[in-house]
Formats: structure tokens, sequence, C-alpha cells
């Protein structure tokens, strides 16, 4: 059974540093960002996100537990009245595959309706076939493709 606890300070520091790095390599594996740049830009872009960290307003990071013990992330952030955006879900790589992921966004569901949501999305990046495998599975529907190739 998993469950979703708010994260604290400290967890969301931890967070944040791996946040950071694994956005950066993303971003720089699609092809947006050069290696040289993107840490800094990753940087940039979670600060303008969360300027008040885990107590930024309408943002609700959560820690991702199964039997009292961390799993993983996930971040939900209200974008308007009955719209939410999930920022981030992450299932640390030694518990990938048990379902943790797809629990984790069944309940953050719930959080999203009990908050007023009628609409959750997300992004996901072309190359990530796993998690766009997973959010097809649980009703997500593809909204823009943006596709590109080196000349």
């Amino acid at each position: 059974m998993v469950e979703l606890v708010l994260m604290n300070s400290d967890e969301y520091q931890k967070y944040l540093s791996s946040a950071i790095k694994s956005y950066a390599e993303e971003k720089v594996l699609s092809g947006n960002w050069d290696q040289e740049e993107s840490i800094s830009k990753a940087k940039e872009e979670y600060s303008k996100l969360l300027p008040k960290g885990e107590k930024t307003e309408s943002n609700f990071l959560y820690t991702v537990l199964n039997e009292d013990k961390a799993v993983g992330v996930i971040w939900l952030a209200q974008k308007s009245e009955k719209e939410g955006f999930i920022y981030d879900i992450y299932i640390l790589e030694k518990y990938q595959g048990f379902g943790y992921g797809k629990e984790a966004m069944r309940q953050i569901e719930n959080v999203g309706q009990k908050l007023g949501m009628n609409k959750i999305g997300l992004h996901v990046f072309g190359h990530n076939k796993v998690a766009r495998g997973l959010y097809e599975k649980l009703g997500y529907q593809t909204t823009n493709v943006l596709m590109e190739k080196e000349i």
C-alpha cells in the first residue's frame, strides 16, 4: 500500500538536488539544452516554479511511501481552480516495476479531486517510453506532440 506524505524541508532539499540533475539530463537527452548550460538552466526553472521550496503556494510535493519506506516522489501543482499539473513523478530505480508509480498516480488524482480539480495534465519526454506507457494505461491522452530532426 502506497501512501503520499507531504515533504518536509530536508526531504525537499534532497529531492531538489536530484531533480535538478535528472531534469538537466533529460533536457540534454531530448536535445533541448547543451550539457554545459543544463544544470544552471534546471536550477533557474526550479527556482521559478518553486520560489518558496516545498512551501510554494498551490504546489504539493509528496514523498511516496511503501510501508514507511520512501520509494519515490510526486509533485502536483494547482494551475487553476479546476486544473492541476503533475510536474514530477519519480520512483527510485530499485522500486520500479512494482506498481508504486501507478498507485501514486491514482492517489495524486484523488488529491486533485479533493482540491476541486477535474483535469490533471503532465509532460513526458518523448524518449521515456516506459512512463508514456504507464500514463496511457491510466487514461492520460496525448494532447500535443513536438517533433524535431537534426539536419
